[in-house]
């Protein structure tokens, strides 16, 4: 399972962050960033979710309020 977050979509309501440790606050840009996440192209990074917190990843993505945050199974399949 991968998470692909658009950073430059964020407006920093740090609503993931409260529902992953994948996430964190960058309170100089008024952003959440995605720990290890790698830039895929501008502003958009992707990172593999850990065995065990793929309950967690969905969640944040859920509470995204502009769906910033995007979670794949390993098909490829968008599921969030």
């Amino acid at each position: 399972m991968r998470v692909e977050f658009d950073r430059d979509t964020c407006i920093g309501m740090y609503q993931c962050v409260a529902e992953w440790d994948g996430f964190e606050k960058d309170l100089n840009d008024g952003k959440a960033d995605l720990v290890d996440g790698e830039e895929r192209e501008e502003d958009v990074f992707v990172v593999e979710v850990p065995d065990g917190e793929e309950l967690d990843a969905k969640f944040a993505a859920r509470v995204c309020p502009v769906d910033a945050i995007e979670v794949y199974d390993d098909d490829g399949e968008q599921v969030v």
